[in-house]
């Protein structure tokens, strides 16, 4: 096990693990960075709020950053965490090996689940987008429909008013919206329908929704709110601390969580999941890492 033993392992290659391999890479220390493909921000086609990036894709970003990892000497190795046990520091079970760390940090993210739509691949990203804080912008004085399965939907709908467009419809499964809350979308101007999406209509460009019944919903741009998964399954065995307000890791204010020396970053943890709060966090737990081995 000599040779599969490191300083840190990370597991996910998101920003947040990017960037503290990096920082730690550059201290010399010894770190493998693990991570199975895939990934929210790799599957972003355009990010225009990353400070000093005008414009990039998920895709350019990840493997930006995978190559800077590798040039700065840390290992990078594509495959599956089955498990992760703490004990005399951190084991890391893959389907191909173990490695062994006195520190672990997991950025592996989440994995959103929204329904199946015809037309989803062809306008995912580029019309119709998860994360108002990423993409809301470019809704901007457009035709917007917002498609959700529970209320946030319509807390969203209100922001989404608020900040980008007035032209909103909200659409919603039956049952979940009581008759008052319809009341009070009516009355800021938002249009709210019963319905069950199905498919995205346009050829080049998205023009609208169509719904199981077949009624057809014009749109230029639309805003999914549905559930997520985090892809923390390789932690189960650990009993980690969550936080009360959604099952997200609790971490302190250096992103370490309930137990000891093991870091989450990015939308596993609570609080904002950006990619570039993210690899902020990860600089400064690669930061502290540091400054903890030097303490060893």
């Amino acid at each position: 096990m000599k040779e599969n033993r490191y300083d840190c392992i990370i597991i996910g290659a998101g920003p947040g693990g990017l960037q503290a391999a990096i920082h730690l890479a550059r201290y010399n220390r010894k770190v493998l960075l693990i991570d199975h493909g895939g990934g929210r921000t790799r599957h972003a086609l355009q990010i225009e709020n990353y400070l000093g990036l005008e414009i990039t894709s998920g895709k350019e970003l990840v493997d930006t950053g995978i190559r800077q990892i590798k040039s700065f000497g840390a290992d990078f190795r594509r495959l599956h965490v089955v498990s992760v046990r703490a004990e005399n520091g951190f084991t890391v079970f893959t389907e191909k090996g173990r490695y062994q760390a006195p520190y672990a940090i997991v950025s592996a993210g989440a994995v959103e689940h929204p329904p199946k739509i015809k037309g989803m691949n062809k306008f995912f990203s580029r019309t119709v987008f998860t994360c108002v804080d990423c993409d809301g912008y470019r809704t901007t004085g457009k035709k917007l429909v917002i498609l959700g399965d529970s209320l946030d939907a319509m807390r969203l709908a209100f922001a989404m008013r608020q900040m980008f467009t007035p032209d909103i419809t909200l659409i919603l499964p039956a049952g979940l919206m009581p008759e008052d809350h319809a009341e009070l979308l009516a009355k800021d101007g938002i249009t709210f329908l019963v319905g069950n999406p199905q498919e995205f209509l346009g050829d080049a460009a998205l023009t609208g929704v169509k719904l199981a019944s077949g009624q057809e919903i014009a749109c230029e741009v639309v805003m999914l709110s549905y559930d997520y998964t985090l892809n923390d399954s390789c932690l189960a065995g650990l009993g980690l601390a969550r936080d009360g307000g959604g099952g997200k890791l609790a971490t302190d204010s250096v992103c370490e969580t309930s137990v000891e020396n093991l870091f989450a970053l990015g939308a596993l943890k609570a609080g904002k999941a950006q990619a570039i709060i993210a690899a902020g966090q990860g600089a400064m737990v690669g930061i502290e890492i540091n400054h903890r081995l030097l303490e060893l």
